[in-house]
């Protein structure tokens, strides 16, 4: 393989004590946590998008990134090698998994037709390099958001030559998608929403919005896809208002449009927090409903309004969400897919490293000490504690769906009041997991 990153050597694991600043301090693979290796745990994923195509550009400056195996052109040939540059990232980081949006991996051409034939040869490359890397697709999507045709919407969109547009785009992607052996396909509404209702049929644009999946979900049954679709939430930005804008919202759309046998959802870090939301109140909305697809692992500012998309670092957080995915039993679809950008000072290639080695690293350090806490035991006995009296007696009663309002009046008259209510002990569980982590 070609060396595009000369000064990188492959990243080991060389333990918690190493000073390298290119290796792996809690991350080893196959290293068993609950039964399983770290890599089946944490089945990490890198975005083709902000690795290969993200200039590092923001509202006041040109991109700074450093890319010089990329002649600028929008050939195919120039597209191919950057595939062959992201796989010998893939191997020198020792990440097993990508996503690619159709328009990151191939240039969008003056036709859909001429699009389309250079999204196909670029497909070619991609095969080649999985196949002799060993290296999967974990999602594919389309980029129904960057294009002016894409203004006011895709499948929102208030004009129907666009709707079909975007139509073609996803069924195109769908098809390199499965081909490439993908194990999932996404949609992102980045534009699915509005930035005033004075000018919004909201009523219509949902219905077609519903129409338009229930297609994917046609299609995907004439294509033989089986992997699993994936809508990910998020509230605004560049839209005031976007449909899809958080876990409750989507599995109340998929609900409505009865679509939600055929979907799950693909959870982000930055977009909770964009959504005024923590991002395992998100997970743990989307776990409850059994519908927590995969996560694209990042971290966000809260002191900023926009989608910062930032490595994340907090072992605290990463500790939370580590605890919400092993109660569920792990992914049994997706993974965490770090969609995350470097700094616009963070501009060599070598950075790439930096970002993903320590992503990787405070991702494992939140599965180990989640899988202690478990272990621990404690604080799961406390929450099943406070809710005791639902497994029996009344409570019991009530979750059967046994109990009226009349009954509950009858017990409520004939019993004293409630009175002093044992403490939620927050303070308590909070320096529980601080031991651990």
């Amino acid at each position: 393989m070609s060396e595009f990153f000369p000064n990188v050597s492959k990243i080991q694991y060389e333990g918690p004590d190493s000073k390298n600043p290119l290796a792996f301090k809690h991350y080893n693979a196959e290293e068993e946590v609950e039964g399983k290796s770290m890599s089946d745990h944490l089945r990490f994923g890198a975005a083709y998008w902000h690795c290969m195509r993200n200039p590092l550009a923001d509202p006041f400056g040109g991109g700074t990134a450093q890319m010089p195996w990329d002649d600028g052109s929008d050939s195919v040939e120039n597209a191919q090698k950057r595939a062959r540059v992201f796989f010998e990232f893939l191997d020198k980081v020792g990440i097993d998994y990508y996503c690619f949006h159709d328009r990151d991996v191939a240039p969008e051409l003056a036709t859909l037709s001429e699009s389309n034939a250079a999204l196909d040869a670029v497909a070619d490359e991609l095969l080649r390099l999985q196949n002799e890397s060993g290296k999967k697709l974990l999602w594919g999507t389309a980029c129904l958001f960057a294009h002016e045709r894409y203004a006011m919407g895709a499948a929102t969109s208030p004009y129907p030559e666009v709707y079909a547009y975007a139509g073609a785009q996803v069924k195109k992607a769908m098809e390199v998608t499965h081909r490439l052996g993908g194990e999932g396909y996404t949609f992102w509404g980045g534009r699915e929403g509005y930035g005033s209702l004075i000018n919004t049929d909201m009523k219509r644009e949902l219905d077609n919005l519903g129409r338009f999946l229930h297609m994917a979900v046609q299609w995907k049954k004439e294509l033989g896809f089986e992997g699993q679709f994936y809508i990910e939430p998020k509230p605004k930005e560049p839209t005031k208002h976007q449909y899809d804008s958080d876990s409750a919202a989507c599995l109340n759309f998929l609900r409505e449009y009865d679509l939600l046998d055929h979907f799950k959802l693909n959870i982000e870090t930055n977009h909770a927090i964009l959504a005024g939301h923590t991002v395992e109140h998100d997970l743990d909305v989307a776990a409850s409903a059994g519908a927590l697809g995969s996560i694209d692992a990042n971290a966000g500012d809260e002191l900023l309004g926009w989608d910062t998309d930032q490595f994340p670092t907090s072992v605290y957080d990463t500790t939370k969400i580590m605890l919400i995915l092993l109660k569920m039993g792990g992914f049994t679809t997706g993974g965490l897919n770090f969609d995350a950008k470097r700094r616009r000072e963070s501009h060599e290639p070598e950075d790439l490293f930096h970002a993903h080695v320590g992503g990787m690293d405070v991702f494992a350090r939140g599965l180990k000490a989640a899988a202690a806490i478990r272990a621990d035991g404690r604080l799961d006995e406390f929450i099943a504690n406070r809710y005791s009296g639902w497994d029996s007696g009344l409570g019991a009663k009530i979750e059967g769906g046994d109990a009226s309002l009349a009954e509950l009046e009858a017990h409520a008259l004939g019993n004293a009041e409630p009175g002093v209510l044992p403490s939620g002990r927050q303070e308590m569980l909070e320096n529980l997991l601080n031991d651990y982590i």
